[in-house]
């Protein structure tokens, strides 16, 4: 019998998608070497608990779910791991409960776990390499699954770490530079997934477009990956430069590359750019939505924006504002500017070179938006009301109260709320993708249809 046959592991994930990646290749490993796979809820005998650090809000989350987990799991060894560690142990260390924090390198140390169930942990509680002696990108999957109920979609790490060197970002101090897997490990990888069960795989890395190994780009991997017998491959977040026009017509041509993109902008102000250090103006950024949705059927593109940089003006906003608001933008996330110690933007702050926004300044523009965003969201979603769409079904229990038992998403991303009767049970079972015809959009903005026969 395996050492830890009788003992269970449970993890909890905060943060972005390469870290939801990264906590399945933990697991799995620990799976293979006799753990048993559970839920916070059942008393694990060790809880992994994956940090993020994008911001302060995002640390300050990290913090109360460590609390609230302890509180509720007192016997369980908890392992604090991810870019949190990384990036402030010490802020962590003064946390009661912990039994190890472990960083962006130390977390695939499967050992270390073992150590800390055993009591025979010889290193200090605090692990953690420093980023910019981290040469080695470690792999990222979603489990098997048989292992992972109702489970979809997968992610699947390509790239790590990155060298764009944004003004404001804390990413490289905190995952080193950028590095890529090597294309015939993802492409074993992708066949494992599908062969799985999974009908969709998600690309994810922190700059995932700049994936280069062996003298292949992110084009030539998506090439290879077309050959996987799976349903669905997505790119997850993709810098504007590297929607071209040879990656464009390369999704429009694909039978499984989804018509969906994640471009981050962070501002409409070209000042605001060039003091952020990102490697665009709004006018290529503009170009490349532009052309995506010209040339892809149905392509949704979704962006990422901050408000409150510091120094931005009423006129940065409002040049933001207007710009956003003419765009063809499917979705928006909006977050407030946080500063990170460490970056140049810190330095910036601390040596009076740039002024912070009022926090009731931020406030309202953060509102503003938002508001905006949500139209933008309303006016793309109306479109499909009345029409018919491939959905892929994920869960198969209520969403809530009187809401209908089914949701999934269409091929560009859009959640759908499912109705069924009783004869078409088996088409709306999780990974199945079954035609549904969109018959509203109701005032939360929640697609709903019914499955056709």
């Amino acid at each position: 019998m395996k050492e830890h046959s009788n003992k269970k592991v449970a993890a909890v994930t905060l943060g972005c998608k390469l870290n939801y990646a990264e906590t399945s290749t933990i697991l799995d490993q620990l799976s293979k070497k006799g753990w048993l796979l559970s839920s916070i809820g059942e008393r694990a005998d060790l809880i992994i608990i994956h940090t993020c650090a994008v911001t302060k809000q995002a640390e300050q989350k990290c913090r109360q779910k460590i609390r609230a987990i302890k509180r509720k799991n007192p016997s369980s060894k908890i392992a604090v791991i991810g870019c949190y560690s990384q990036f402030n142990p010490e802020a962590l260390s003064a946390i009661d409960g912990i039994d190890a924090i472990l960083g962006s390198n130390d977390k695939f140390d499967i050992k270390r776990y073992e150590d800390i169930l055993l009591g025979t942990e010889p290193s200090p509680l605090v692990r953690v390499t420093p980023a910019n002696t981290i040469e080695k990108v470690y792999p990222g999957y979603s489990l098997p699954a048989a292992a992972s109920c109702e489970r979809t979609r997968a992610f699947l790490k390509i790239q790590d770490g990155c060298d764009n060197g944004c003004s404001y970002c804390a990413i490289p101090l905190i995952r080193g530079g950028s590095r890529s897997l090597p294309a015939a490990h993802i492409v074993e990888r992708a066949h494992l997934l599908a062969s799985s069960g999974y009908r969709e795989i998600v690309l994810t890395g922190v700059n995932t477009g700049d994936y280069r190994s062996g003298g292949l780009k992110l084009k030539e991997l998506l090439r290879m990956l077309e050959e996987v017998s799976i349903s669905r491959i997505r790119i997850s977040s993709i810098e504007p430069d590297i929607v071209d026009r040879e990656l464009i017509a390369l999704v429009a041509g694909s039978k499984k590359i989804v018509p969906h993109f994640h471009i981050p902008l962070q501002s409409g102000s070209d000042r605001i750019l060039r003091a952020m250090r990102r490697h665009y103006d709004t006018a290529l950024y503009r170009d490349r939505v532009l052309m995506s949705v010209e040339n892809i059927a149905d392509c949704a593109i979704g962006a990422d924006v901050m408000v409150g940089y510091p120094g931005e003006t009423e006129e940065d906003f409002l040049k933001m504002y207007h710009f956003i608001e003419e765009l063809p933008l499917a979705s928006l996330h909006v977050f407030s500017c946080s500063i990170r110690p460490g970056t140049r933007l810190a330095l910036q702050i601390t040596n009076s070179e740039r002024k912070p926004v009022e926090s009731a300044e931020i406030a309202r523009r953060y509102s503003e938006l938002a508001e905006l965003g949500r139209r933008h969201e309303a006016r793309f979603k109306a479109r499909y009301t009345g029409k018919e769409c491939m959905v892929l079904i994920e869960r198969s229990k209520p969403v809530e109260a009187g809401q209908p038992a089914y949701s999934g998403y269409t091929r560009n991303y859009l959640r759908v709320l499912v109705e069924s009767n009783e004869s078409q049970l088996q088409h709306t079972l999780p990974g199945n993708e079954v035609p549904v015809r969109i018959d509203s959009l109701d005032e939360d903005l929640n697609l709903k249809g019914r499955v056709l026969s």
